[in-house]
């Protein structure tokens, strides 16, 4: 009987000891060689996650298409397939069509009940796993953001004394201001991106401005608006509606509060 190996790891799990691409590979070629088997083929995955879609596993599709009629493929663990449980059906469903079979070393033999049974109890296991991974990971961003750290890509409007902690950038808060006084004007990103190019308010990086670079800006802060009621209204002076110069803007998430 011939065996084609498949071997993934993700971007997470490269540092992970003994979840290495070598450690699988050395597995499958070990078990293989226990059962008898002729390895014709290794395919591997590096930094695809387990929940990809199937047009994204190219290594996984071409280990599938390597399949003959009464080969096996074989996998150090079920979730090497994916951590997904629709998913890991839907590369059964493409493997038992072309008449072969999946094994992994972690997984039970043959389609009994029993051994979907345990299979299926691994594939739910793989999914949860990742399900808590989400949910921690979001609850430390959160509690990240109420601390006022850094999370991810600074925003605009904001520098960090620390590393860590986000303070306001005067030259930034300046320039999200006048944007936001120009876009209760109706001033479009064209605009926008004229007139504060024209002023000498430039971007972070020093570069003049443009309607693609201003439209994640205009996005937060257009919702602002409308919510408000007031998109497109033209401000009088020390009006309500126009923007204070203590207001603090994030650039990401438009107005955020006051100095």
């Amino acid at each position: 009987m011939n065996a084609v190996i498949y071997s993934r790891v993700s971007t997470e799990e490269q540092a992970e000891s003994g979840a290495g691409l070598k450690a699988q590979l050395d597995a499958c070629v070990a078990f293989a060689a226990q059962q008898g088997w002729t390895v014709t083929g290794h395919y591997t995955e590096e930094g695809i996650s387990g929940t990809a879609d199937l047009e994204k596993r190219i290594g996984l599709m071409a280990a599938v298409e390597a399949l003959a009629k009464g080969d096996v493929l074989v996998v150090a663990k079920r979730d090497r397939l994916g951590r997904d449980v629709v998913l890991v059906k839907m590369i059964e469903r493409l493997v038992s069509k072309r008449k072969a079979s999946i094994q992994a070393l972690n997984g039970a033999v043959g389609e009994s009940p029993e051994a979907q049974f345990m299979n299926g109890i691994l594939d739910l296991s793989a999914a949860y796993e990742v399900a808590l991974i989400r949910a921690r990971t979001k609850a430390a961003l959160a509690a990240k953001k109420a601390r006022g750290e850094r999370m991810g890509k600074l925003p605009f409007g904001f520098t960090t004394q620390d590393g860590v902690h986000l303070v306001q950038c005067p030259q930034e808060q300046a320039i999200l201001h006048r944007f936001a006084i120009l876009r209760r004007a109706g001033a479009s990103l064209r605009i926008i991106a004229h007139t504060l190019n024209q002023e000498g308010l430039f971007n972070r990086q020093g570069n003049p401005w443009n309607h693609v670079l201003l439209h994640g800006i205009g996005q937060t802060l257009d919702q602002r608006l409308a919510d408000s009621g007031n998109l497109g209204a033209q401000p009088n002076p020390g009006s309500p509606h126009e923007p204070s110069k203590n207001q603090v803007f994030d650039g990401n998430h438009g107005r955020i509060g006051a100095e």
